[in-house]
Order: structure tokens, then C-alpha cells, then sequence
């Protein structure tokens, strides 16, 4: 399974989600075979690492996101990945607006797998303070969190009905 964690600018939440669910599966879900990535809408910031605050709220709760780059979702990103995964309502409208006809991948928002959030949107930190950008990290936690069971949950499905899961689906 590929997923992409996909905002705005690529230096704050999708960033974030891709480093937070990449050590909780490597941690919680080591069974399941999967890979993340994050992209931005725009272009503002290719290139660049996640904003410095970013670092921070990661660091503080355990999560290295320092090797991470900002890119921008191009075209491509909608065959290659199983499921985008937006941050907010206007990311999810975006990636609609920008999907191929016929894209096979799955749009959703990463929130809607933590329904304990109270809420559907990962509010963009980036003109806030840091209690913004740790309110960020502890949203994505659960979203990766519900995402993980959500994904364990479908690969048992699989396994016990007779099959063996393919290629780490």
C-alpha cells in the first residue's frame, strides 16, 4: 500500500504525517507492507525541509523529520499511490480538482480516520504559534493511528478469508 500525505505548502502537515506514520508502522504495524510520501499542492517550497516549528513539535514528541524535502503532487502521483490522503478540505478539493480522468487512486482525508478527532481538518500551523504545530502532530498521530487499524483490519480481512494478502496490500 502507498499513501501520500498531501497540504498546502509541504513544510508543515503533510510532512509531519509522512514522518509520524512512518514510525508508527515501523513501530505498531511492522506486518503490514507499506510506504508513504508527502507532496504539496503548490510550489512555494520545493526543495526545502519542513519548517523549523515543524521540527520542533516532531522532535518533541519523538519524530525526526529533518531528512524530509518539500516536492510539489504532480500528475503522476495519482498512479502511482493507492491513497492521498489530504489535511484539510481545500487540500482534498484540490487533489479532485487536479486527479486524471480515470485515476485509480483513493482521495480521503487523513482525519477521517481518527473520528475521536472531532474534527475532519488539520488546521495549517503556519501562521500560528506552537501550540499549533504541536495541536498538528498530536491530530496526525491519531489519523495514523485509526489509518494503521484501518489497514490491519483490511489485510486480516484478506488473510482470513482464504488468501494470502499480494504484494503487501
Amino acid at each position: 500500500m502507498k499513501i501520500l500525505f498531501v497540504c498546502l505548502g509541504n513544510i508543515c502537515r503533510s510532512p509531519t504525517a509522512e514522518g509520524v506514520f512512518r514510525a508508527l508502522a515501523g513501530r505498531e504495524a511492522p506486518q503490514l507492507a507499506l510506504s508513504a510520501d508527502s507532496a504539496g499542492t503548490a510550489d512555494y517550497h520545493v526543495g526545502a525541509p519542513p519548517d523549523r516549528r515543524t521540527q520542533q513539535a516532531a522532535l518533541r514528541r519523538g519524530y525526526d523529520l529533518s531528512a524530509l524535502r518539500a516536492r510539489q503532487l504532480e500528475r503522476a502521483d495519482f498512479g502511482r499511490f493507492d491513497l492521498l490522503l489530504a489535511m484539510d478540505e481545500s487540500n482534498l478539493a484540490d487533489l479532485r480538482s487536479l486527479a486524471p480522468a480515470g485515476a485509480q487512486a483513493r482521495l480521503a482525508l487523513l482525519l477521517q480516520y481518527a473520528p475521536d478527532a472531532g474534527r475532519l481538518d488539520v488546521p495549517d500551523p503556519y501562521y500560528g504559534t506552537a501550540r499549533d504545530f504541536d495541536l498538528v502532530v498530536e491530530l496526525v498521530e491519531r489519523g495514523a493511528r485509526g489509518l494503521l487499524k484501518a489497514l490491519a483490519a483490511q489485510s486480516s480481512r484478506r488473510v482470513s478469508a482464504g488468501g494470502v494478502a499480494a504484494d503487501g496490500e
